[in-house]
């Protein structure tokens, strides 16, 4: 078992007990490991103490987050969706493809692709020379699986194998911000409707730690009726992660679905809700840290 599989065992055993509020040594039983060392391994991985990640998913956290990105995310759109987004310090540029490309599906083109281990679980990671192309995560159907929904994508293209390529690729998308605060330019090369670039543009333009809906995220583009087709086009999005869909929550403040699983969502967005400036009171994670040690 590796981290991210015991850390999402938790989330899971968060999810039924949050309400009554455990603590370290309720949830270092469940781990099956020492209050000190589930402390330290959590704490590593999210970046904050499993208190701190369990009030960062609590409804009004959320909701009150969800008023804050709503302010950011109109700001943002107003500087032009035609620009980079920003998303974990990096500056993504996104180039749609053609339409003459898209009917082709990739003919004459190579794709190299590679599995690699993320914070969230095993992923496959594919790019062209005009950039990443796809990113998944490995789930219940295995690496066939998600070389299969890669081909589905780009029938015609070229595939070959680049698993150090997609380590390195990984290194530079899951980072979080505080840890490095240095901009590092990454370019995304996708397959999608005019309508759909223009939500995927949109989602890049929603900062790390920000929320918002698919109400407010279809006002933004303009359209501001066509909320159930601004989903739609989030649930079409080719490069998970890059294209931040897991920042798009209901507008009662619950998650909702994700392409790669509830619980990763809810691990994804605690992992960035935890790199905000001060998340919860210092002196709270300075005196669980003392209590673990």
């Amino acid at each position: 078992m590796n981290d991210y599989e015991r850390i999402a065992n938790m989330i899971r055993f968060l999810d039924r007990h949050h309400t009554e509020q455990p603590d370290l040594n309720q949830l270092a039983t469940a781990a099956g490991l020492s209050p000190f060392h589930f402390h330290r391994l959590f704490s590593t991985w999210a970046g904050v103490t499993p208190k701190d990640f369990l009030q960062c998913l609590t409804l009004e956290h959320v909701k009150q987050l969800l008023l804050e990105g709503n302010n950011v995310l109109d700001a943002a759109l107003d500087a032009g969706l035609s620009g980079p987004g920003r998303l974990h310090d990096l500056c993504v540029t996104l180039e749609a493809a053609s339409p003459g490309e898209m009917k082709n599906g990739g003919a004459g083109m190579q794709i190299d692709y590679g599995f690699t281990e993320t914070p969230f679980g095993e992923a496959l990671i594919a790019e062209t020379k005009r950039g990443i192309c796809h990113l998944s995560f490995v789930d219940g159907n295995g690496r066939n699986g998600a070389r299969d929904l890669l081909t589905s994508e780009w029938p015609n293209a070229k595939l070959q194998r680049a698993d150090q390529r997609a380590e390195e690729l990984a290194g530079k998308i899951f980072t979080q911000p505080r840890q490095n605060q240095s901009s590092r330019p990454l370019r995304a090369f996708v397959r999608g409707t005019p309508f759909q670039v223009r939500v995927w543009r949109a989602l890049l333009s929603v900062p790390t730690g920000s929320l918002t809906t698919y109400g407010r995220l279809a006002h933004a583009i303009g359209q501001s009726k066509a909320a159930r087709a601004v989903g739609s086009a989030v649930g079409a999005n080719p490069i998970s992660f890059v294209i931040p869909c897991h920042r798009v929550i209901r507008e009662t403040g619950a998650l909702g679905n994700y392409g790669g699983g509830r619980v990763r969502k809810r691990a994804i967005v605690g992992w960035e809700l935890a790199s905000r400036p001060h998340p919860i009171g210092v002196g709270e994670t300075d005196r669980i840290a003392a209590t673990a040690a």
